[in-house]
């Protein structure tokens, strides 16, 4: 049998990252490595679970600093985030790119052009790990460049040893992955501390509409899921809109925002 030498630096690798699967860069060094073969800028290494996700590390920023943006997106962003959505609809093991989980309007969001452009930049991928019904472990790669066909297909093959070793990490972790998350805010409420009592209150059905509203999703992808009309998914956004007195998707993007910080 012969090996290439491709194939004898990824087996040697491999031997590495198992010897390292209790040390603290753990994270790092799997990232750094799988930036060997598909270049990326930004790395985050997290479970998505009922409540806010757990962060076990993230690339570091130029100034050592935590990045605010972040901060955000763990304050209640992420709720909005294609790659957390998708998880809680439907738990699946992969390789998954934005692509395969973005709604049709993601890039005209507030959320896409004020944090995923500026936090992420261009495209992203994300291997997912499921530990449990409710959990879902994610190593997420982004890049200030689309990713190619070829760089997906890459990191696909190596995937198996990948998710293996990000499962295996979980021993070590167990700290961390057995503390209880407090969920984000309900951001009704915490827009009511904002703007006032809201009467008469946003309905249930008219939160779903504007969380899927800011997530990017069209009237048609709204009615899909729902199981509605387009027609009941424009009146309930116009209720909305009237009962917080604003106008439009921006000005919805804002109180949400205010309302997880």
């Amino acid at each position: 049998m012969n090996l290439t030498l491709h194939e004898i630096a990824w087996h040697r690798s491999m031997g590495q990252m198992i010897e390292s699967l209790d040390k603290d860069n753990f994270w790092a060094a799997l990232a750094r490595l799988l930036g060997e073969y598909v270049a990326c800028d930004s790395w985050v290494a997290l479970v998505f679970t009922v409540g806010r996700p757990v962060v076990f590390a993230e690339s570091p920023t130029e100034d050592g600093n935590p990045d605010p943006l972040f901060q955000d997106y763990l304050n209640g962003l992420y709720l909005l985030d294609p790659f957390y959505v998708a998880s809680r609809e439907s738990a699946v093991n992969g390789l998954f790119r934005l692509s395969d989980v973005a709604p049709e309007c993601f890039d005209q969001t507030d959320y896409y052009q004020r944090y995923f452009r500026l936090n992420v930049v261009a495209d992203e991928l994300q291997f997912n790990v499921q530990l449990d019904s409710q959990r879902t472990l994610c190593l997420s790669l982004g890049s200030k460049r689309r990713f190619t066909l070829e760089q997906v297909t890459l990191l696909e093959l190596l995937r198996p040893w990948v998710a293996a070793l990000m499962r295996q990490r979980m021993t070590f972790e167990r700290e961390l992955l057995d503390a209880a998350t407090e969920p984000a805010p309900h951001w009704q409420s915490r827009i009511e501390s904002r703007v006032g009592q809201i009467n008469p209150p946003l309905t249930g059905r008219e939160l779903e509409v504007g969380q899927l509203v800011l997530s990017g999703y069209s009237s048609k992808e709204i009615a899909g899921k729902l199981e509605i009309s387009v027609e009941t998914v424009k009146v309930h956004r116009k209720h909305m809109y009237s009962k917080l007195g604003i106008k439009s998707q921006s000005e919805l993007f804002s109180l949400f925002l205010q309302a997880q910080m």
